[in-house]
């Protein structure tokens, strides 16, 4: 294999989307297991912990950046006579775009600012409980989501990496 700037560009993309999807994986099997078996208060302040913690220039990195780079690799291994290596990428674009971005801007996001603006000093258990219902078990459905659209974005990209493209380094 060749490092051209196409393969580079191919080799970033594999990276960040596969540490994405390591991280929703991660969340998915350890931390919110873990989470699961707090007391309602100190799960919420957990999570709010959690949630601002991970707003931070890495994590931006990756997450914007499979978000990015899958249509432009996508669009680099553009032919009249696509190739299934465009195909592949192709899906994987769409799989990260629709189940990992459009997810997490239309359900997760707006979960955690809700969970963020709640003021767990100053509530009631009644109150607490009611929250936690409200957030815990959509948020999980959510991430579960995020984790296998993102798995499955990875293994479309590195079976595309394993497929023969004719049209390497054309761009």
């Amino acid at each position: 294999m060749l490092l051209t700037p196409v393969n580079i560009t191919l080799i970033i993309t594999a990276t960040v989307t596969a540490l994405i999807a390591g991280l929703f994986y991660a969340w998915s099997c350890s931390v919110t297991p873990g989470l699961g078996r707090l007391l309602d208060a100190s799960y919420i302040e957990a999570l709010q912990a959690c949630n601002r913690a991970i707003l931070n220039p890495v994590f931006y990195a990756c997450f914007f950046g499979a978000m990015f780079l899958l249509p432009v690799s996508t669009y680099l291994h553009y032919t009249p006579s696509p190739s299934i290596r465009f195909w592949l990428l192709l899906a994987a674009s769409a799989l990260y775009l629709g189940g990992v971005m459009a997810v997490t801007i239309g359900g997760n996001i707006p979960l955690n600012e809700a969970l963020d603006k709640f003021d767990l000093r100053h509530a009631s258990a009644e109150a607490i409980s009611q929250a936690r219902q409200q957030f815990e078990k959509r948020w999980n459905m959510l991430n579960n989501i995020r984790t296998v659209t993102s798995a499955l974005s990875v293994t479309l990209i590195v079976m595309a990496c394993l497929s023969h493209d004719n049209t390497q380094g054309s761009r």
